[in-house]
């Protein structure tokens, strides 16, 4: 397989949790499969996920310009594959990867609107690979059956399926890490390993 350029965004404030493990073991990987990366982290990066008042106001006219965070669409502009790293917190994103979402798939740059038809059109036609690596503190069913899956359902059906038309979404997830053992996190990135060796 040809090589591809992906971006990897992490959302979790320490530098020694399982998330940024996770988010190192995927870089390391792609890069050893010939791939290149840009990791984003975005607490080391100090990013604000607050949507401004001017953003807001300006959301739904015509050539939006996400100007305060310009560097990092053109950063995600650049990648054929996507890939969030992060951990879920009440059954959902972390703030801080909702910001990234709010501000970074904007109007211009993830879709547009069809204001005709009331459609949304996808523009990220560049990113062929979108993969979550993410854990949950809730055994596998409470997440699914219970909830749902709700993180999986908006990245999915929501954010993938609107900004990205037929691209590649996979979810890996580990499910009770309150009380996953040091084999079982192992046999995870593993698993996260083998994933994406493959890709």
């Amino acid at each position: 397989m040809a090589a591809r350029h992906f971006l990897v965004v992490l959302a979790h404030p320490l530098p020694e949790s399982f998330a940024a493990s996770a988010a190192r073991l995927v870089v390391e990987t792609l890069e050893a499969t010939g791939h290149t990366v840009d990791l984003l982290d975005l607490y080391a990066e100090d990013f604000d996920p607050r949507l401004t008042a001017a953003e807001r106001a300006a959301y739904m006219e015509p050539g939006y310009q996400p100007t305060e965070v310009a560097a990092i669409v053109e950063r995600l502009k650049a990648a054929d594959g996507l890939v969030l790293v992060f951990p879920q917190w009440w059954f959902n994103l972390p703030a801080i990867m909702k910001g990234f979402i709010d501000r970074i798939f904007v109007p211009g740059v993830a879709f547009e609107h069809d204001k005709a038809g009331g459609r949304i059109v996808p523009l990220m036609t560049h990113i062929r690979t979108f993969w979550v690596v993410t854990s949950t503190g809730s055994p596998w069913w409470v997440v699914h059956f219970y909830m749902g899956n709700p993180v999986r359902r908006i990245l999915k059906r929501g954010v993938a399926a609107f900004c990205a038309k037929g691209v590649d979404f996979r979810m890996l997830a580990i499910h009770d890490m309150d009380r996953a053992t040091e084999v079982q996190r192992g046999a995870f990135l593993a698993k996260v390993r083998a994933a994406f060796s493959r890709v």
